[in-house]
């Protein structure tokens, strides 16, 4: 029997709709990103590049066809211990995440 996380994980791609939103939180993230890292020169953005990256892999996994649902489902498990990672950095080293300068 199946548990809940592993039939959400490895369920069949959501299609084109929810990779859209995706793809749209990637292009605002780096927009934010060019906005206030290059153009401001502000070293505490750096965790955005993580969010771009966490939010382009669930993007990709929701965009796969329905017959990968490995594939998805390991692109979804990547883009959440990427996501947790820049989480866990933010609690135990603060000044790593969110540099003042």
């Amino acid at each position: 029997m199946p548990s809940a996380v592993t039939e959400a994980l490895f369920s069949e791609p959501s299609g084109r709709r929810h990779a859209l939103v995706m793809f749209a939180g990637v292009a605002i993230f780096t927009s934010v990103y060019v906005y206030y890292g290059v153009l401001r020169d502000s070293a505490a953005v750096g965790w955005l590049l993580v969010m771009v990256v966490g939010s382009a892999l669930s993007g990709i996994a929701e965009s796969l066809p329905k017959d990968r649902r490995r594939i998805a489902g390991a692109l979804r498990i990547t883009a959440i211990l990427v996501l947790l990672g820049v989480l866990a950095l933010t609690v135990f080293v603060p000044e790593v995440v969110v540099r003042s300068g």
